[in-house]
């Protein structure tokens, strides 16, 4: 997997923790996330397949949710299916200023396999370089959401609110993913959705089911937008079905 450099064409992709107690992922957060997205605009246009780019914190501290976002990805290109499709592209930082992005990918099967070949490894949050990715790749063809999971942030704020504003200007929503309860990152998390017009949640370490039921909403918004989103509760069972029927008018 290519290197993300900013004049690497065939690749475009990046250039270049302190805890505090607060309450744990709610039902009401995941609903708050799912009913932010239900007021965002429409997506792919018509007949063709959405792009949705899934970035993760590989820094050391992120191996169980790793493995846990391994398993749960097909999950999204599945839900994503049903509806016309989706392209995936998997950007990541881990070490000392590694940052890269595959190509492209249209089936779970190839994504999952990058994402096997990837060991966690220690270093500093590059989330900067992540939205700086997102904006170039939606300016030479358009992205439809951006998903972020991760728990820390250890950049300056201006910077990647700045950035932020930026991709908000080009149409294309963060979802920012928290685990765990951070209150830095919180505030850094929120703030990037809101300047793009995304949504925010936290959810609990190693809650792979409610990390799972937001995947599957990003993608499904990034493949069909809202009316997707609304399909979804024809087809869903147990919690999540319920989820999406609280989103109803």
């Amino acid at each position: 997997m290519p290197a993300v450099m900013a004049n690497d064409r065939h690749d475009r992709s990046p250039t270049d923790h302190s805890r505090a107690p607060a309450a744990t992922a709610t039902r009401a957060e995941i609903d708050a996330f799912l009913a932010k997205v239900k007021g965002l605009a429409p997506t792919a246009e018509p007949g063709r397949r959405g792009r949705l780019i899934f970035a993760l914190d590989a820094t050391m501290s992120r191996q169980p949710l790793w493995d846990t976002a391994c398993r749960l990805q097909a999950d999204m290109f599945r839900e994503a299916a049903a509806i016309g499709g989706l392209d995936v592209q998997l950007v990541y930082y881990r070490g000392l200023g590694e940052c890269r992005a595959s190509h492209w990918v249209s089936q779970a099967e190839r994504l999952g396999t990058l994402m096997e070949r990837i060991d966690c490894r220690g270093g500093h949050t590059q989330i900067g370089k992540i939205i700086a990715h997102a904006t170039r790749e939606t300016q030479t063809t358009k992205v439809q959401a951006l998903v972020f999971v991760g728990d820390a942030m250890e950049e300056k704020l201006d910077d990647l609110c700045h950035a932020a504003g930026a991709l908000g200007l080009l149409g294309v929503p963060a979802f920012m993913f928290q685990e765990g309860d951070d209150p830095i990152t919180e505030q850094a998390f929120r703030e990037i959705a809101r300047l793009t017009r995304g949504a925010y949640c936290r959810f609990d370490p190693g809650a792979a089911h409610e990390l799972g039921e937001l995947l599957r909403a990003a993608a499904a918004y990034a493949a069909g937008g809202m009316r997707a989103l609304a399909d979804l509760s024809a087809r869903r069972q147990s919690g999540a079905t319920k989820l999406l029927e609280q989103m109803r008018p």
